[in-house]
């Protein structure tokens, strides 16, 4: 797998005989919008310049976040934009055995610990956790699926007291070259300290099940949006001290769009769905908003031609000069 400081991509990295791996992982928390649009295009193009693959991962292990038909929107709409994936999509909720199996290995290191900490203690620590249940060191023998992802979170039945977090103080120094951003250099230990890699609920955690997924499907590139950058330490981490012969990906994090009020444009800030109708006009703003100066020819081209367009041209270096900007709600979403 490509490390930071090798070249960038091609169908192999130079003396090194992996593929370019590339993914699209949403979650099933409603529909796509624009900001999804432009994650999913950059890292499609990126993948497809590459002559590489580019895998969908549903991300479906958060049920309470969840809506019903979310997953089949998001597909439909993907497909309605010739965003077409490799092979079949991976749906996380039918991997938790791989989740359960990277906490028992975590915990034969005497790198788990339960903890009761709220996140309301944490946060009036300035976000930092001081380590206070260190000393409550999980064994690889009681780990087990207490409660399946599909448990709903008001049943008593699956809760505990406690959380379940890694000790970051071995290993925390994470140095990654971000395709776009350029060098980052975290130090865990100091930036948030040991992190939850299961819920209080019984859940898994994002941090360890994008980790585990990332290094099992071989994924060499991940360009995604620029909010997931503090994410990605914790992963890299994660991936370094699993049993697998995987390393973590090449990352790149685009600049967020925003919507007027500069808030992330997101389900969250009610970020409108991304509409069928016209996606050729869809696809044709995401490159503009990317700095890809897409042909004035191409705005009412059909979805084939305007990929075909950007894959022959992508230019990974202009989404560098991209600004956090707000994205025109007036344009096609």
């Amino acid at each position: 797998m490509p490390k930071p400081g090798d070249a960038e991509f091609g169908d192999t990295e130079p003396g090194n005989p992996s593929p370019y791996i590339g993914r699209f992982a949403p979650s099933p928390t409603g529909p796509l919008h624009a900001g999804s649009l432009v994650a999913a295009l950059a890292s499609y193009l990126d993948a497809r310049a590459a002559h590489g693959q580019w895998l969908l991962r549903i991300e479906d292990i958060d049920p309470p976040r969840e809506i019903p038909g979310a997953s089949d929107l998001i597909l439909t709409q993907l497909d309605a934009h010739g965003l077409h994936w490799d092979g079949t999509a991976c749906y996380q909720s039918q991997r938790l055995e791989y989740y359960l199996s990277a906490l028992k290995n975590l915990a034969a290191q005497n790198l788990l610990f339960a903890c009761t900490c709220t996140r309301e203690r944490v946060r009036a620590n300035a976000g930092q956790y001081d380590g206070s249940c260190r000393a409550h060191l999980i064994q690889a023998k009681d780990i087990s699926i207490a409660a399946d992802n599909a448990t709903p979170p008001n049943n008593a039945a699956a809760h505990t007291s406690t959380s379940t977090r890694i000790r970051t103080d071995a290993h925390s120094l994470i140095a990654f070259d971000d395709l776009i951003k350029g060098p980052q250099r975290v130090d865990l230990h100091t930036a948030g300290g040991d992190f939850i890699v299961r819920r209080r609920d019984q859940l898994f955690a994002y941090q360890l099940a994008v980790a585990v997924d990332d290094a099992e499907q071989n994924i060499s590139h991940v360009l995604r949006g620029g909010d997931l950058l503090d994410s990605t330490p914790r992963q890299i981490f994660l991936i370094n001290l699993l049993d697998s012969p995987a390393t973590p990906p090449r990352y790149g994090h685009i600049p967020m769009m925003v919507n007027q009020d500069d808030q992330k444009l997101s389900k969250q800030h009610h970020a409108p769905s991304l509409e069928l109708g016209a996606p050729g006009e869809n696809l044709y703003h995401a490159l503009e908003w990317l700095n890809q100066s897409p042909p004035q020819a191409l705005l009412g081209a059909n979805p084939d031609e305007v990929l075909d367009w950007a894959i022959n041209h992508w230019d990974r270096g202009q989404v560098t000069s991209v600004e956090r900007k707000p994205y025109d709600l007036d344009k096609p979403s």
